[in-house]
Order: structure tokens, then sequence, then C-alpha cells
């Protein structure tokens, strides 16, 4: 190649990795949203193992529960099943939730746990019925896998939740808040419009935010980068949580989504619940996860909100998807509002 040649290329390589430095809008258009039809009593939901195994024992209480709030269950084919840690092999979870997808009867979709492999699935999935004929995906961690690509692709809204096996065994012995949060499903499904309240956090910065609500494990979002389920940031609320990982492992993500533009024109960020694995004591990182976050978005003005009940934790609050939010932050409180 001549050199005339070679420069004309890695220009606009160049131009790029500027604009991603700097936060430029290197984004299509916007894909309008669609919301699902809210369900009704009577409606099926349908459950399949989209990443890991687990039993039919597993997700009785959740299937109690649903069927008493007056929805009818479908129980998928991989609900028992077990390759290895995944509920199936990769060619049967994708056909179980095709499956579920295609069928008219169902009209959501609960994962039934988390774990790792839904990115495994995610490529070989057909989406043009489900496009016409949009239903709610539930779950959340790996499933954020999903949430990302319905927002990337389709403009769809989704619910990110609890998953069946957060439902408890004995509800006589579940505590209020494990109550509360899985009852946020219901209310999320039956279509109530969803406000939310976050503890005082002194490191909160104070403002106020509206935009779609967008976001999900921090790990699983790292690894959709430059793919196509990469999510869009700009003008969008953020959310992100996390569950065993080192703090360096969370500072060299936040790296990722500072580096690729991601930070830079939110209209709100909220931290979620965040349980790490304590340092090796010779090696300290040395920094709080507040202090991590400050120094990656100290050049932008919007409302950050830290301990929002979002996570793998019990304070794990049904999320709309995609869906209009506003975000408000002051010295006495921190809400998140759905905007209707």
């Amino acid at each position: 190649m001549k050199r005339k040649d070679f420069l004309s290329a890695i220009v606009p390589l160049g131009a790029t990795l500027s604009a991603m430095a700097t936060g430029k809008d290197l984004s299509e258009p916007e894909i309008p949203l669609t919301i699902p039809p809210y369900l009704q009593k009577g409606d099926m939901i349908g459950i399949c193992c989209m990443a890991g195994s687990i039993s039919v024992a597993g997700i009785q209480p959740a299937i109690n529960k649903m069927e008493e709030w007056g929805f009818q269950i479908k129980v998928g084919k991989t609900i028992g099943e077990k390759d290895f840690s995944f509920g199936g092999t990769d060619a049967e979870r994708l056909e179980d939730l095709q499956q579920m997808m295609d069928d008219p009867s169902v009209k959501a979709i609960m994962s039934a746990r988390g774990g790792y492999g839904t990115v495994r699935i995610i490529d070989g999935l057909d989406f043009k019925k489900f496009a016409i004929h949009p239903k709610w995906i539930i779950g959340f961690s790996d499933v954020t896998v999903l949430h990302a690509h319905l927002n990337r692709n389709y403009g769809i809204a989704s619910l990110h939740s609890k998953m069946c096996n957060s439902f408890p065994e004995d509800w006589s012995k579940a505590e209020s808040l494990q109550i509360e949060t899985i009852e946020s499903i219901r209310k999320c499904l039956l279509g109530e419009k969803m406000q939310y309240a976050a503890s005082i956090n002194v490191n909160n910065k104070t403002g106020i935010g509206t935009g779609a609500l967008v976001g999900g494990n921090l790990k699983t979002l790292e690894t959709l980068a430059a793919t196509k389920s990469d999510l869009i940031t700009k003008g969008k609320i953020l959310f992100i949580e996390d569950t065993d990982e080192y703090m360096y492992s969370i500072d060299r993500m936040l790296w990722n989504l500072k580096r690729t533009g991601k930070l830079a024109q939110l209209k709100g960020l909220i931290i979620g619940g965040f349980k790490l694995k304590p340092d090796d004591p010779n090696e300290e990182f040395g920094r709080t996860l507040e202090e991590i976050v400050l120094e990656k978005i100290k050049e932008y003005n919007y409302p950050v909100c830290f301990d929002f009940p979002v996570g793998h934790q019990k304070n794990n609050f049904a999320l709309k998807y995609s869906v209009q939010h506003q975000l408000t932050v002051n010295g006495n409180s921190a809400s998140l509002t759905e905007i209707r």
C-alpha cells in the first residue's frame, strides 16, 4: 500500500478514537421505544434457562407466587436440564428461548436464574416475530446481554429484575425488603408507574436528569463493547452493578466505560450494589468505590446516585429497562421516577 493510501485509511480510525476519548457522539440514530403490552390476570409467563442450570424444585416458589398473582406459567424444556454449569446445551437453551419468544400465548419470559451463558446464544436468536409482537424479558446479571441487545437493535423495553432463584420458599419467614422487591416485578408487569428511593450517600452529585434507563451488570457491559449488543449511552441514565469482583477490576471496567465515551454524555449515573472480593493484604488497591467512580466522571455535569437498590442483593428492585425516567438527587434525597 502506498503511503498516501495508508494515511487515508488510518485517518478515519484516528478520528474515531479521538472522538471516543472526548465523548463526541458516534452513534447511529436512536430507535423509537416500544413498550411490550403490560400483563393482565390470566396471561402466561414462560420460564426458561438462558444461562445457568436450576431444578424444577428451584423454580417452584416463583411458580407458586406468580400463579398467586393471577398468571399462568409455562415451564421451559431447559428447566432441570444440565450441561455442566449450563441449563442445557447452547442448542437446547437457544431452542427453548426461541420457542418462548415465538409463542403467541406467552406474554413475558423470565430467566430462571443468572450465571453465565446468554452471550453464547444471543447471535443465534431470531427476533423477527418478537420485534412484531414484543413481550417482557425478565431477569438481571447475565440477562444484561438480552436487555442491552433489545435496547440497541430494537428499542424494545424489558424488565431488569430478580429471577426465579430469588423467590423465598417460605414467605412467612421472608424479610419485608425481599417481599417488596419481588412485588415490584408484579407492579411493573401490570403497568404501574414506578418510583424508587435510595439512601443518602455523601458522595452523591446533585442534579436532575431525564432519559431512557439502561445499564446492568458492569462486567457484562464490558464484554459487549464493540459488539452489535453494545449500548449507546448518549442522553440516557446509566445504572451499573456487579458482584464477586476485585476493586481493581471495577476500576478497569470503569476506565473502559470512560475511554469508550459511555460516561461523557449521560443524563445521570446510578451506582447499585457492588459485592467486592477482599484485596490481597499485600496488594491493596487503596481506593473506595466512590473514589473510583468520581475520578472517572469529574469533568461531567450530571447527577450521580450511589447505593441505589439494584444488584446482586436482596435490595434489588425491578426496573423498566429502556423506559424514560427522571433521576433527582439533592442533599436530602435521591429518587428515580418513571415518566409517562
